[in-house]
């Protein structure tokens, strides 16, 4: 059985965002039977969890044979198990790596430097600063993301990890102004969200703060 971390409850603006999400939408779309441990804002850094998510987030992940922690790597890890992520031949399953890492190595760093900046810090002086380099910087990555994506239905000529890594991060981005600018990834991230797999997984994600907003 495969088992993952969530949190029983976030913020509002962090519902639908939480990195667990990733490794839920990939066991869906995988058709792998999963369970998942729901642990509070206290559980994560209690000594027993932290061995292991040596970070105090989530997910962390076990399925009986390896233990492991970082949705990117538990999506690799996933994605080997089914075809449906990622393709069997050599050069199907380099390429769904790289697009894995390019997600979180070369777009995600741009997004979450603006989001953290109009999340947390919009009033502060730095921040102000900060701003307009770091939305040149986000665009710069998107222009080059969208230039690659052209005309395709995925990045590759399939559906694969990569994809879903890259809709996770690019469902990030709210600046409406900044997405709005580049139709081909909006397009793109709206067939994302449209899988079956990811329509089941959101709702089954946000089950989770609904019903601990009932109990509260």
């Amino acid at each position: 059985m495969n088992r993952f971390s969530s949190f029983d409850w976030v913020p509002d603006f962090a519902r639908g965002q939480v990195k667990e999400f990733r490794v839920r939408w990939a066991l869906e779309e995988a058709g792998l039977p999963y369970s998942e441990m729901c642990i509070s804002q206290d559980d994560k850094i209690a000594p027993a969890y932290l061995r292991k998510q040596p970070f105090g987030q989530v997910p962390c992940y076990d399925d009986g044979e390896v233990a492991m922690f970082e949705s990117g790597a538990i999506l690799l890890h996933i994605a080997e198990k089914s075809e449906v992520l990622m393709p069997r031949d050599p050069q199907g399953r380099a390429r769904t790596m790289s697009w894995v890492f390019a997600a979180l190595n070369s777009v995600e760093p741009a997004v979450s430097a603006v989001t953290h900046i109009d999340l947390f810090y919009k009033d502060e002086e730095w921040a102000k600063l900060r701003r307009p380099s770091a939305v040149e910087f986000l665009l710069l990555r998107l222009r080059q993301l969208a230039g690659w994506l052209g005309d395709r239905e995925w990045l590759e000529d399939r559906f694969t990890a990569g994809d879903l890594m890259m809709t996770t991060v690019l469902r990030d981005v709210r600046q409406d102004d900044v997405i709005a600018q580049f139709p081909t990834l909006r397009a793109y991230r709206a067939r994302g969200e449209a899988r079956p797999a990811f329509q089941k997984a959101m709702r089954d994600h946000l089950a989770l703060f609904a019903n601990a907003d009932a109990a509260a």
